[in-house]
């Protein structure tokens, strides 16, 4: 069982009061012969196997097959972040047995451009997202409301942290523009990765760097993900992320960081560092981007029609206040996610409606030119 040194040991790479329950649950169903299933943590995951983490050493360790076709018929699958009870085998192999269910998990949907929609599993038992995006070609608000999305639909703290400060002659409104974004309860920092002293990245951080807390790093290729991973966790040797140069046209990164994995930090807390996503499709209901367009939500009720869609119809107070790149988006991901949340059936029966619609509108027409 887990004791007060093996908690304290294992906080260290994330463990929380909140996962022991479950832990202790999945200890009761795991019986190895002449041992008890040892508590890791997944710190990245290969094609064949995965590198754990038992608070003090790596280990290589290779799925189960009963447990991986299990999870795969659930449409999950082992991520970083995820804790597993493991055993060795006569000749020394680690395998893992189980999963302890996840806390939470950050995912995505990947659709075949046909009927086919795949959820992917980002990282699991995430406490706060970093959302890194660069002062540089690299800054989107658009792409920061993606973001956003993805992590509230998680139910996973959002800090946006502004990188590349340096780089960019007016910080301040950036910060104010992109704070003007942010749903209630998530904030934003402008760091230099590279800075020291009171530009370095550990300070502005610090609120979200307390012992046994996860974050994990997300945004695109070149934004300085890895830059920041190595800032942060300068003080462990030999846990360095590689970096490479940007694109002098765009800024864009060469996509250095190739794997997701999960990094100790001085602070006690522990970091998961990704590389840049090319798609990012929501994993979640239309209904939950509401916690990220709050005012468009609040605004709502003020508009003259109770069904207003905030398109074209008259008297609507969210087009009269929201700007319409943002609503827009709004309309963009709205449209993605019922999209995405449908069955095949239903999508083909959408499909046929499009084109029952497409030809009586050409019926019309070719009535009207007679």
């Amino acid at each position: 069982m887990i004791d007060t040194n093996d908690f304290e040991r294992l906080r260290r790479i994330g463990l929380t009061p909140a996962l022991m329950p479950a832990v202790m649950t999945a200890m009761t169903t795991v019986a190895l012969a002449g041992a008890e299933p040892t508590l890791m943590r997944v710190t990245e995951v290969q094609r064949e196997g995965v590198t754990l983490n038992d608070g003090g050493a790596e280990h290589d360790a290779r799925l189960l097959p009963a447990l991986r076709a299990a999870l795969a018929n659930e449409g999950d699958a082992v991520a970083v972040g995820d804790w597993v009870l493991a055993g060795r085998n006569t000749y020394g192999e680690w395998w893992v047995h189980t999963r302890v269910p996840p806390l939470n998990q950050l995912a995505r949907r990947l659709h075949d451009g046909r009927d086919k929609v795949t959820r992917v599993v980002i990282v699991s038992n995430v406490d706060t997202a970093l959302l890194v995006m660069g002062l540089d070609h690299d800054y989107s608000p658009r792409r920061l409301e993606r973001y956003l999305a993805l992590v509230r639909m998680a139910g996973v703290a959002a800090v946006v942290v502004l990188t590349k400060a340096d780089l960019c002659d007016d910080v301040a409104g950036r910060l104010q523009q992109v704070q003007a974004l942010l749903p209630q309860g998530a904030a934003a920092v402008a760091v230099n990765a590279l800075g020291t002293g009171d530009e370095a990245p550990g300070p502005a951080l610090a609120p979200w760097l307390q012992a046994g807390q996860t974050l994990v790093l997300l945004g695109s290729s070149g934004a300085g993900k890895s830059t920041l991973t190595n800032a942060l966790t300068l003080a462990l040797p030999g846990a360095g992320q590689d970096t490479g140069p940007n694109r002098a046209g765009d800024s864009r990164g060469r996509h250095t960081t190739t794997a997701r994995s999960l990094h100790a930090m001085p602070q006690g807390a522990c970091i998961i560092d990704t590389p840049g996503l090319r798609t990012l499709r929501l994993d979640g209901d239309a209904d939950q981007l509401d916690a990220v367009f709050d005012d468009i939500v609040r605004l709502a009720p003020l508009c003259r029609f109770r069904d207003c869609g905030h398109d074209n119809e008259p008297g609507c107070a969210v087009r009269a206040a929201v700007s319409p790149e943002r609503l827009r988006n709004y309309h963009k991901l709205q449209r993605e996610a019922r999209r995405d949340s449908i069955t095949a059936l239903e999508r083909k029966a959408l499909v046929s409606q499009w084109k029952a619609r497409g030809r009586a509108a050409r019926e019309r027409l070719n009535a009207k030119r007679g």
